[in-house]
């Protein structure tokens, strides 16, 4: 009866030892890559923005549709494809808590890239205000095309697809609903 006893003891224990805490990214930030030229990094954070060093491992993420194992360590992972020019980059992972994606426009200089944050409700406020606003003013609506054309062609010419432009404004709403 003792060694069952103490042998049912050793697997309970056993077992709480097997199951390791998982971790997921929820929140993270794309930056320029110090160490390399042209290059990005992805780096995991958590709400107030802090970078979680207990991240290790390879995660997948989805860089403007293309999937990619990124490795990181101590929260951070290098993203090793050079950016020839400023481009939108969509970055999106899809873990057991849900898709998280965030749209970023690079802002390539000559010696560093600046990525910048596009929040999905500024792509949802431009057109609906254009919109708006050749219904208000009828005189205003060939400036309105005009301005919209040249919107289209910005995010077209930089990377930014209409299907990657609705699903980005998709995702905003989704999480905004969670």
């Amino acid at each position: 009866m003792k060694k069952l006893l103490l042998s049912i003891c050793v697997a309970i224990l056993t077992v709480s030892f097997v199951f390791a805490d998982t971790v997921t990214i929820k929140h993270f930030e794309v930056k320029g890559n110090p160490f390399a030229k042209d290059e990005i990094a992805v780096v995991a954070t958590d709400t107030a923005h802090n970078i979680l060093e207990n991240v290790n491992g390879k995660f997948t993420f989805s860089v403007n549709g293309f999937e990619e194992q990124l490795r990181f360590e101590k929260g951070t992972a290098f993203y090793h494809h050079k950016l020839d020019k400023s481009s939108f980059l969509y970055v999106k992972h899809v873990n057991d808590s849900g898709t998280h994606s965030l749209l970023y426009y690079v802002y390539k200089t000559d010696d560093k890239l600046i990525p910048i944050h596009i929040s999905w409700m500024v792509l949802l406020i431009i057109p609906v205000i254009l919109v708006v606003l050749s219904y208000m003013f009828r005189r205003f609506i060939i400036f309105a095309i005009i301005i919209f054309c040249i919107f289209l062609y910005f995010n077209h010419h930089a990377g930014l697809g209409i299907p990657t432009f609705f699903e980005s404004i998709f995702d905003g709403l989704k999480g905004l609903f969670k």
